[in-house]
């Protein structure tokens, strides 16, 4: 028990370090910071923003360059509030929620659960673990008493209040809501449009143009990557669970019956993905769904082992028909695909609805993932006995917000001159970064600590026999090369 304490202690202090890295290196800001910042709303900085565009980068062509069966879309974040009405989130996308009386703080009851049992696996696994199983169980049924009681039994306190003085469980709607247009209505809910708490229904609505102009045929995906936002009561863990966050988003249109088959291959594909992005197999489980979305027939999320726990990544949800049924039942028009391909298996052909895989990966959640697995303190000893040491971030080196690091041994003797001509040959490939300040050491430890790959010293003997010195980020390890053969070396490394 004792070794158990002492591991989440560090997880908890290794989080609040890799937090403080991301602010003190430009990766991640608190948002509005001036004004004391904005709870559970962060700031992507300059390295932080490369770093997340490299991701999708990586995802979209994952998704859509090597699916020749997949294309993508960009839909506006504002959609006809009937969308949601159709979609079930108007009735459906709420959380059951609990106030402290003496607080006057809003918990959602899985998380006020969750942290206690967190607590308690420190002193009792197995009882930590029935604790969560009976939730689980409760949640499914919605039997808001029974959960309650199981709060008021264990004597869950509010962490301000340190009271257990809890009014009834009761639902709370997620969406952001705001008026829309500049003319006022008698009815004020005839302005109401809501930000948009998914991705996904951008991509039902637009179904018949997609495939229509695409020409696509069944099975086919369309995948997004977009701002969504939800009104969480209890944001924490950093940038893990944000009001406003980003997601990668594909549904993959499929013929009814099929269902089981493609969510298969997809959450089989999906965790090899992940694991090309360098997260590591044993980081990674399936976690079946046990109570299940209005809309699924199957559910389960890909989680990692996160500084806090196993946490949900990615899920992969069958869907069936609902999305475009709702639609079409909604707004009367007829949404269905004529399949010919029937006809020509000898099977009976026309129109059906078709079924929906959907993968919806959170990037804000797998940037913080690969920071997590990135950040490494490492002391060793130098060869004269005294003690050196370093802060990297060992991001793959085909995300890594900087590839290469430019850095001339002197601000004089021309090796500037020649530095920038080798910053103009390789910045049009990929990010670079130019520095003459401060002695070559801590120059190579300011890239450790930013996830440069590689960078390269331009000294007297490059003006003699035009080579340099490249050094590599994860082993320190260094080789002299033509200064010709930069380009093309970052290129092969990072391909």
């Amino acid at each position: 028990m004792a070794n158990e304490a002492t591991k989440v202690t560090d997880q908890q202090s290794f989080f609040i370090t890799l937090i403080g890295h991301c602010k003190e290196y430009g990766f991640i800001f608190p948002s509005s910071e001036i004004y004391d910042g904005l709870s559970a709303v962060y700031d992507y900085g300059q390295l932080g923003a490369q770093l997340k565009k490299n991701i999708k980068d990586e995802w979209w062509k994952s998704m859509t360059q090597l699916h020749e069966n997949i294309v993508g879309i960009d839909a506006a974040i504002f959609m006809h509030p009937t969308v949601w009405k159709a979609s079930g989130h108007v009735d459906n996308f709420s959380d059951p929620m609990i106030d402290n009386k003496d607080s006057k703080k809003r918990y959602r009851v899985d998380h006020l659960i969750e942290g206690y049992a967190d607590e308690l696996k420190q002193k009792d696994e197995a009882a930590a673990d029935a604790l969560l199983a009976l939730m689980d169980e409760l949640l499914k049924n919605d039997d808001y008493p029974a959960l309650k009681k199981l709060i008021e039994d264990h004597k869950i306190s509010c962490s301000i209040s340190k009271t257990c003085n809890w009014t009834d469980i009761r639902q709370f709607n997620l969406m952001f809501s705001t008026a829309f247009g500049a003319v006022a209505s008698e009815k004020e809910e005839d302005n109401i449009v809501y930000l948009r708490p998914e991705t996904a229904q951008g991509i039902f609505v637009n179904f018949l143009n997609v495939q229509k102009t695409g020409r696509m045929k069944i099975p086919f995906g369309i995948a997004q990557i977009g701002k969504a936002f939800r009104n969480e009561i209890v944001a924490r863990q950093f940038i893990f669970r944000m009001r406003e966050f980003e997601q990668m988003e594909m549904q993959f249109f499929i013929r009814p019956g099929s269902q089981m088959e493609w969510y298969n291959y997809w959450k089989e594909t999906r965790k090899k993905w992940h694991e090309s992005m360098g997260i590591p197999s044993e980081k990674l489980r399936y976690h079946n769904h046990s109570k299940l979305a209005h809309y699924a027939d199957a559910a389960l999320d890909i989680e990692f082992e996160f500084p806090f726990g196993w946490k949900e990544l990615e899920g992969i949800h069958s869907r069936t028909d609902f999305d475009l049924s709702q639609h079409a039942k909604f707004s009367k028009k007829k949404i269905q695909y004529f399949d010919n391909d029937l006809n020509e298996e000898g099977k009976p052909y026309g129109n059906y609805t078709p079924y929906v895989v959907e993968t919806s990966v959170g990037l804000d959640r797998l940037f913080l993932t690969i920071l997590s697995l990135a950040y490494a303190e490492e002391k060793w000893n130098k060869e004269d006995g005294s003690e050196d040491s370093r802060i990297v971030l060992r991001i793959p080196a085909k995300i890594a917000p900087t590839k290469l690091a430019i850095l001339p041994l002197l601000k004089k003797d021309g090796l500037p001159e020649i530095a920038r001509e080798l910053m103009d040959e390789c910045k049009g490939s990929f990010m670079c970064f130019y520095e003459e300040k401060d002695a070559i050491g801590k120059r190579y430890r300011r890239m450790d600590a930013i996830g440069t790959p590689f960078c390269v010293t331009i000294d007297h003997q490059t003006k003699e026999d035009k080579t340099v010195t490249i050094r590599y980020r994860d082993d320190m390890k260094q080789e002299r090369i033509p200064i010709s053969e930069v380009k093309k070396r970052v290129l092969e490394k990072i391909s």
